[in-house]
């Protein structure tokens, strides 16, 4: 399953923009919130984690969406997958990071790209549940999570299949992709609600965390050095660059996964598109679209997105 070319349509004229691509979809396009039902489970750290599901009377085939940085469960592009997969029978897990979905958690830590034990939390609850097929679907710092969990993992028989979109595979490369020229806009956006997360966690936990800094965040460079570092145990953001990479365990991955970046990402370096990695993988399936944007894939005249349709055609052809 090495390089392949990409069934992507070409989009319209405007969505070949990358920045159109991208933005559009996620703050101007609305798709109707599923209704879920959400449930609560605690952590073996003693926190918890919401889970929004949508269940089918069987308990045949569940996707797990997850979401990327500072989203939700109820952000567009899960949205718009959940409902494409529920009308074809599957049920849906959408589960939200910590301090994600509208409730801060009770612990120190917050969520990052390697936070595969929340990961395997929620896989285990699915898979208490007793489903028979559970195919995992990440977008942006989802993708991230999925790839680290399968490549980390004992993975039960039951979990089919991983597939991401617009997935940082190098994580040094996408937070040097978001200090250049317009891509700052990008990063203006995470730090919007990211730096009143850091205060509220100051608050809880005083002196845990460096305050000084809060207020002089100006890219990723200070976030992952002096929060997502040192609250997550690892020693430096190089150290977590390096550990929560995707491509740090992307060659242990027994899994079939679908991996979709497209060319023209504005968030993702050039060694998020290791084509050769995957050139004699014998379980990832790398796709790289010319257009797309970012957790994009716009379709003419189509409510849905391109990556719903792009999933279930991987899944079908197991």
């Amino acid at each position: 399953m090495p390089y392949i070319k990409s069934v992507y349509p070409k989009p319209s004229f405007l969505n070949r923009n990358s920045h159109y691509s991208t933005i559009y979809p996620a703050k101007i396009k609305k798709y109707p919130v599923p209704d879920y039902s959400r449930e609560k489970i605690e952590t073996p750290d003693h926190d918890f984690l919401n889970l929004d599901w949508r269940k089918q009377s069987d308990k045949q085939k569940l996707v797990i969406l997850f979401h990327g940085l500072e989203g939700d469960s109820k952000r567009t592009y899960l949205n718009s997958c959940s409902d494409y997969f529920y009308q074809k029978g599957f049920s849906v897990l959408a589960w939200n990071h910590r301090s994600c979905g509208g409730e801060m958690n009770k612990t120190c830590t917050l969520y990052h790209h390697g936070s595969i034990n929340d990961v395997n939390s929620v896989v285990e609850k699915a898979l208490s549940e007793d489903y028979k097929e559970i195919y995992l679907i990440g977008y942006s710092m989802g993708g991230a999570l999925v790839l680290n969990y399968l490549g980390s993992y004992t993975i039960d028989e039951r979990v089919k299949c991983g597939i991401v979109f617009s997935a940082p595979l190098s994580l040094k490369s996408c937070s040097d992709s978001l200090k250049k020229g317009i891509n700052k806009v990008y990063f203006k956006n995470f730090q919007r609600t990211l730096v009143p997360k850091f205060k509220e966690k100051a608050n809880q936990f005083p002196g845990k965390l460096n305050e000084d800094m809060i207020d002089r965040i100006k890219t990723f460079d200070e976030i992952d050095e002096y929060f997502t570092a040192p609250l997550h145990g690892y020693s430096s953001k190089e150290d977590y660059y390096d550990k929560a990479s995707p491509l740090a365990v992307i060659d242990n991955i027994t899994t079939p996964c679908l991996i979709v970046n497209a060319k023209n990402d504005p968030f993702l370096g050039e060694e998020c598109y290791p084509i050769q990695r995957f050139e004699k993988h014998s379980f990832c399936t790398f796709e790289m679209p010319k257009y797309g944007g970012h957790c994009g894939f716009p379709l003419k005249n189509n409510h849905h997105s391109w990556t719903e349709m792009r999933a279930y055609k991987f899944i079908d052809e197991l």
